[in-house]
């Protein structure tokens, strides 16, 4: 007897598994691919030897987040290393803003632009916990201490708003922070980029970015053992085309896009619901490239070289008008580029005296343009030659993106583009976001709240909502906020 299915062994999937697991329930999880992981999977993409993080690279929210941080994937074998600069932004000159984990060396380096940048981050840095819980509600519930809420609102009004530069005075601090604002993949100062860099930047300098040793995979990897440890079943390799296959199980959980969602349950889901699925909206999108290299990537900036995660664009200038080009639906001549070097601290991650290099680009939505090119300048253009390093490279465009993962639409990795009114109401406007409208069916995905991310809390929320209305039970695995308590 079955008690509860999860369709997909993303991490939010597995996330939800492992809470109703503990829970005492009898649950299968079911995943297309061969493996589970869906966007935090590692495999040799380029030669026999060198470790790709497939999606998801570093991972500061697999150690902040209140899942995560009950879970413990230290626990479970996970050993997660800490790069001591979370990001880097290299500028044309051999100039580029370090983001120490220490705050204070931080702004030490930040110049006549330090003070502000610890006036900015400083009280969120204080309190992380809070903050964390407060990013990763299912955003219907005020925050348990009002005293960030009201520290973070602040801070989002000016930095998505035409305040945001007020603060700075010179290029390095305004340009080392549009840099994590374009995580979200919208134009920097887009309400949602300006939370996104709100809290990436100060889980910088709390927790740190880190890598897994080995890989991502080693994330996902533990969270199904520990799934099949307390009597669930892992299923790979079998892709679901329709709820009906599940019907006689009383609650099933579902890591999948609204556009996956609509193609599995058909015209079974109430016409207004469906409606709302129909007009939910796709993003810009990325282009992964991925480098095996002889060495070290030779940045000209000091202190680049011990950075686990680097973001070449340039000025904030440049960062705003890239991601505007993107966003109209066209390629920009000199692209955003993400670049994580886990090499940093993994030295697992390929044969010795080679080195891995993650990138991507963001591109249009649905693009099919390669940018290999496009993304080996702009590291030229911060790290000259770079191109003399490289013995082989693998590339998956925008448009090829599903292929891999069927939550990708068009490319978007963020499962829906991050405007104002889809960061709060995702996937439709619903007190309960994670309902589907089917009884006993729960949407899990990141296209529910909080959002993208290697966090869980998306299987988190909706597997505790399926206990308390399927299964009349207080849900054993704590809620988000009991966790942060904890």
């Amino acid at each position: 007897m079955v008690d509860a299915v999860v369709v997909g062994a993303g991490p939010n999937g597995l996330a939800a598994a492992v809470v109703l697991a503990r829970a005492g329930l009898a649950v299968e999880v079911y995943e297309a691919g061969d493996s589970v992981g869906g966007g935090c999977r590692t495999a040799e993409l380029t030669l026999p030897g060198y470790r790709h993080d497939v999606c998801a690279g570093a991972h500061p929210m697999a150690v902040a987040s209140p899942f995560f941080r009950m879970f413990d994937p230290a626990a479970h074998g996970v050993e997660m290393l800490v790069p001591e600069v979370s990001y880097a932004h290299p500028l044309d000159g051999g100039v580029a803003g370090l983001a120490w984990r220490d705050l204070a060396r931080t702004v030490d380096g930040l110049g006549r632009d330090g003070a502000a940048w610890r006036r900015l981050f400083g009280p969120l840095v204080s309190q992380w916990p809070e903050l964390v819980d407060l990013a990763m509600s299912d955003l219907r519930h005020p925050p348990l201490d009002p005293v960030i809420g009201v520290r973070f609102g602040l801070r989002l009004l000016e930095q998505s708003t035409p305040l945001w530069d007020l603060r700075f005075h010179e290029d390095i601090a305004p340009a080392l922070l549009s840099g994590v604002a374009a995580h979200s993949i919208m134009p920097p100062r887009a309400f949602a980029a300006a939370g996104v860099a709100l809290l990436l930047g100060s889980l910088a300098h709390a927790e740190g970015w880190p890598v897994p040793r080995g890989g991502s995979q080693a994330i996902v990897d533990a969270m199904a053992a520990e799934v099949v440890r307390l009597g669930g079943v892992v299923h790979t390799g079998h892709r679901v085309d329709t709820l009906d296959e599940f019907r006689s199980v009383r609650t099933v959980l579902l890591d999948i896009a609204p556009a996956e969602l609509l193609r599995l349950a058909g015209d079974r889901l109430p016409a207004r619901y469906a409606a709302a699925l129909r007009r939910f909206r796709y993003g810009s999108a990325a282009c992964k490239v991925d480098f095996a290299l002889s060495g070290p990537v030779p940045w000209r900036a000091e202190g680049c070289d011990r950075a686990g995660t680097l973001h070449l664009v340039g000025t904030r200038a440049e960062a705003v008008a890239a991601e505007k080009t993107v966003a109209a639906g066209e390629h920009a001549e000199r692209p955003y580029v993400l670049a994580i070097q886990p090499g940093v601290v993994d030295p697992s991650r390929a044969p010795a005296g080679g080195h891995t290099l993650y990138t991507y680009a963001h591109v249009p939505h649905g693009s099919d343009r390669d940018v290999t090119s496009e993304v080996i300048a702009q590291v030229e253009r911060f790290a000259p030659g770079f191109r003399d390093l490289i013995v082989a490279s693998h590339a998956r465009t925008a448009a090829a993106m599903p292929e891999y993962n069927a939550n990708y639409v068009g490319g978007d990795i963020s499962s829906g583009a991050m405007t104002l009114r889809q960061t709060v109401f995702r996937p439709a406007p619903r007190w309960n976001p994670y309902a589907t409208g089917l009884p006993g069916v729960y949407l899990c995905s990141s296209a529910t709240p909080p959002g993208p991310g290697v966090h869980g809390m998306c299987g988190l929320h909706a597997a505790n909502a399926a206990l308390r209305e399927r299964f009349g039970t207080r849900p054993e695995f704590p809620t988000a906020e009991e966790a942060v308590r904890h």
